[in-house]
């Protein structure tokens, strides 16, 4: 039976087991839902001043323009040369236009006759000129003070008086469940606000960034609301809507906010710094499945399997090994690679942190001294240039492979040099510029050590062959 059926066919029962509600429970429910419209209505209020209509002109591009919408050749195929009054003129000068992007964002700090606008990355990324708009009307020219592509955070300065900024909130203390509320531009629809609730938090591995946390709501979010505020209901923004989940390009129930505290630890570097620095472990974990619980004899699926350790890295030296199962982070648990991921970038260079994990059965506490990530030799920077990330095996891939030495690609960055060139995650990289592979540092070194270019061994189903990558 339809739900909506269901629903009706069982209120008809209540009422005829119980008879109709008394007139004050039904002027207490009317009540109770006017004083929650009441609050949306008073959070509305209280934010939308600093609520911003963010418009992105992109860098000119020069267009041709042909006077026919087909080639000479297939004009030609089908109308050959009767209509020599129809056939296609010569193709005009190319014309130079802009592409236009929209967005939302709110202001979150102010220095004296300057205010500061958060917002999403992609949202300003490649932008030539940006503008700024709120709720009266004002119109400002902003410049891009710093951005962060990573975790999809940037933030734009512009001189103004009189625009508040809101106040953050604590989005650790945000419930499954809590109401909250998205204000923004979607469509260019200037200052619309939806409610919802939270419907999960940390959600990870996404694809969306990379350093994700999200948070779940079922609030309408749309083109447009990217990176408008996610309030409580006092009017702190305890989110920033990032992304939705869609087949159809809009709303289904699903969107994602970067939390308060991640997007505020980003921006307040941003603003101090310019740039963003993150902690370093140098550590690669996988999950845990049921074979690896069994056979390492876990009590449970908690926790993450380390399967390489970085030479030299702060991981290396606290004595961590691979084959290691992480279950705590500073005493906080740990459920996925994501989790560890953010954790490992947000902990602060030079400190200390606590790697909780299990040994062949026993509990360990190690003390670990967190690195810089910009500092530290990884392959998915120094690869940058050909768009690889790679790793060493474990020793159970050298086993099935047969190989001592060979990198192992795990991921290709669209329409990159490697992409280009067929390589795929999976590929086993044995020799760069004819020195033989044994890990993620050793492919790094290479990288680092070519002029301009890099010739590959490697292997792909079993099968060699040798690929020269060219980035000069």
């Amino acid at each position: 039976m339809p739900l909506k059926t269901y629903s009706a066919v069982l209120g008809v029962a209540l009422l005829g087991l119980f008879g109709p509600a008394p007139a004050g429970a039904q002027d207490g429910a009317i009540e109770s839902l006017r004083q929650t419209g009441k609050a949306f209505s008073a959070v509305a209020r209280k934010v939308a001043p600093s609520v911003a209509f963010i418009q992105v002109e992109g860098a000119e591009t020069a267009v041709a323009e042909d006077a026919w919408p087909f080639h000479d050749d297939l004009f030609r195929r089908f109308f050959g040369d009767d209509f020599p009054s129809l056939a296609p003129q010569p193709r005009r000068a190319p014309k130079p236009r802009r592409a236009i992007g929209q967005g939302s964002g709110f202001v979150f700090a102010r220095k004296d006759d300057t205010v500061y606008v958060l917002t999403n990355h992609h949202v300003v990324e490649n932008a030539a000129r940006i503008r700024v708009r709120f709720q009266d009307g004002r119109e400002y020219d902003a410049a891009l003070q710093g951005a962060d592509a990573k975790s999809d955070v940037a933030v734009l300065k512009l001189a103004a008086v009189g625009l508040p900024a809101l106040k953050w909130g604590d989005s650790a203390r945000l419930e499954v469940g809590e109401w909250v509320v998205a204000m923004g531009n979607p469509f260019g629809l200037s200052h619309s606000l939806t409610t919802g609730v939270v419907s999960a938090k940390g959600r990870t591995s996404l694809g969306i960034n990379d350093y994700e946390d999200f948070i779940q709501t079922d609030a309408a979010i749309n083109p447009g609301n990217s990176g408008g505020p996610l309030l409580n209901l006092d009017g702190e923004v305890v989110g920033m809507n990032t992304a939705i989940f869609s087949r159809s390009g809009g709303y289904m129930g699903v969107g994602f906010a970067i939390p308060s505290n991640l997007a505020r630890a980003i921006a307040e570097q941003i603003l101090a710094d310019g740039r963003v620095v993150r902690g370093y472990i140098g550590l690669a974990v996988q999950p845990l499945n049921a074979g690896i619980v069994e056979a390492m004899g876990l009590r449970d699926h908690r926790g993450v399997l380390v399967n390489q350790v970085n030479k030299a890295s702060p991981a290396e030296r606290a004595g961590i090994r691979a084959g290691d199962v992480l279950v705590s982070f500073d005493g906080a648990p740990l459920e996925d690679g994501g989790q560890y991921r953010n954790r490992a970038a947000q902990a602060k260079p030079g400190g200390r942190v606590s790697l909780g994990l299990v040994r062949d059965g026993r509990r360990l506490e190690l003390p670990v001294e967190v690195g810089r990530l910009d500092e530290a030799n990884q392959v998915a920077s120094a690869a940058h240039a050909v768009g690889l990330t790679v790793r060493g095996l474990t020793s159970e891939e050298a086993r099935q492979t047969g190989l001592a030495k060979a990198a192992l690609v795990t991921e290709v960055r669209p329409d990159s040099l490697a992409a280009r060139a067929g390589i795929a995650p999976g590929t086993l990289i044995l020799e760069a510029n004819r020195k033989p592979i044994g890990g993620a540092e050793e492919f790094a070194a290479a990288l680092d050590q070519a002029q301009g270019g890099v010739t590959l061994r490697l292997e792909e189903n079993g099968r060699a062959r040798y690929i020269t990558l060219r980035w000069r």
